[in-house]
Formats: structure tokens, sequence, C-alpha cells
């Protein structure tokens, strides 16, 4: 098998067991690992990712270079890297900084609106989005949690259709915790999911019901690591009754498509 994890984050070593502890704080789930670069490689090589996808989310404007640096450092020393940008809302300068994330080597931008609280449709974002359509950037966004409303999978429907263009993974299924509102969004070109911290939740047949009514083509696999094994995640997936060409598909040929690997 030929595998992507679609949906991982990392923290500077010197930070990383204090993040990760930070986002299990957040959900109330015991992380599997610090959130480390160097953990995450080790782990990634014995699931036998091809790539993986990295990113951490800016809680504060001031946080928004840094951790592009830092990204865009660690994608550089790890070749099995591949970066997402940070953003926040209020950081002025944002089309600056996107075409520096370009240039950086970075992909797209990841945004975590419930822990930066605000919405998905917050009105300053549009603006952001709106320049990376143009620039032909990836957004990442996390979706759903009943603790909030920022993510409603509704609010992800409002940017889809705003922006056509703009290529957009709603992570989780589209709506973690928030399955209902999850499944009755409307089906868009431009729209991409993952698998990511979903798995242990949903039963096989509601995961295949989604894959079914949004297309095999509109997902990609991922681990959401550190709050998950890779390996694990893995083998919740590999128990999907899903076909070898479909599987084949969501663990890396979707991915490689749409990021023109």
């Amino acid at each position: 098998m030929r595998i992507i994890d679609a949906h991982t984050h990392i923290f500077p070593t010197k930070i990383a067991v204090k993040a990760s502890e930070s986002i299990g704080n957040f959900y109330g789930i015991p992380m599997h690992s610090d959130a480390s670069p160097e953990s995450l490689v080790r782990l990634e090589e014995e699931l036998g990712s091809e790539r993986c996808l990295v990113c951490s989310s800016a809680l504060s404007p001031m946080q928004v270079e840094s951790i592009n640096n830092f990204i865009a450092g660690e994608c550089e020393k790890h070749p099995l890297f591949l970066g997402l940008a940070a953003m926040h809302k209020d950081y002025e300068n944002f089309d600056a900084e996107l075409d520096r994330a370009l240039s950086l080597g970075l992909k797209g931008v990841k945004f975590h609106h419930d822990m930066q609280g605000y919405a998905i449709n917050d009105p300053k974002c549009m603006p952001i989005y709106e320049a990376m359509e143009a620039k032909g950037m990836v957004l990442l966004l996390h979706m759903g949690d009943a603790r909030f409303e920022f993510t409603n999978p509704k609010k992800l429907a409002e940017v889809a259709k705003a922006f056509p263009k703009l290529t957009i993974i709603g992570a989780h299924f589209g709506g973690y915790s928030e399955w209902d509102e999850a499944y009755r969004m409307p089906r868009f070109e431009n729209v991409y999911y993952d698998t990511s911290s979903s798995l242990f939740m949903l039963d096989p047949q509601t995961a295949l019901r989604f894959i079914d009514h949004f297309g095999a083509d509109r997902y990609f696999f991922g681990s959401d690591f550190p709050m998950w094994n890779p390996k694990q995640e893995l083998e919740r997936f590999l128990k999907l009754d899903l076909d070898e060409e479909t599987r084949d598909r969501i663990l890396y040929g979707n991915f490689a498509k749409v990021f023109g690997l």
C-alpha cells in the first residue's frame, strides 16, 4: 500500500510535550505521543508513509510568522513532510504572509477555529480565503464540535459556496461529533474530507455511508497525530469494507492528485 497521512500536527521539540498535553486537555482525550517532529517521523516510518501533511494553528496573530518559519524549516529538514501555514483572522498583512508562505514551500493554510475562538465564516476570514483562492492555496479546516458553533458544517457550506475555486479539506469526516450536520452538508466540487479523529467514534457502517454519500474520491486518510498513533488509525481504516481500488485512492491517490504529487 502507498500511504499519505493527510493530517498531523507538530511543535518544536522543547514544547512538544506541553503542546500535546494542551490538545489533550482541550478535548479530554489522552494523547498518544508528544508532538515533536522526531516522534512523528519515527511513527510515520513505522507506518510506511510516503508523505505526511504537517501543520500547527496560530492562537494569536503574533504566532503566525514563527509557526510558518518552524513548519517550513521542518519540511526542509524532513522530506517526509509537506507543510501548511498558520494564519489568524487578526493578522493584518495576511496577503504578504501568504505569499511568503508559498515562497517557503507551504501549500496552504490550517485553521482550527474552535481553538482560535472565532467562526469559519467570520467576516475577517473571508478576505483571507479570497486571497488563498487567488493564489491556489489549500484550506484545511478543523470541523465540528458539539461544544461550539464556530466549526458547524453549515458554516463550511457558506465558505465553499462563496469561494468555489478554493480547495477545502473538511477534517474529521467534515464534522467531528456533529455527524448529522456533516452528512446533511451539500456536496461541493471544491470540498474534500479526511478520516482523522473520527474512526474511533464512527462505527464502520456509518463511516462507509459518509464515503458513499460524498464519494470516495473526496476522502484522504489522516491520523491527527499526536492525538492518535498513525499505525492504529490505519488499522481502524482497514477495517472498513472497501475494495482495494477505493482503499488505495483514500490512502494515497486522492491526496496525490489534489496536491500534485
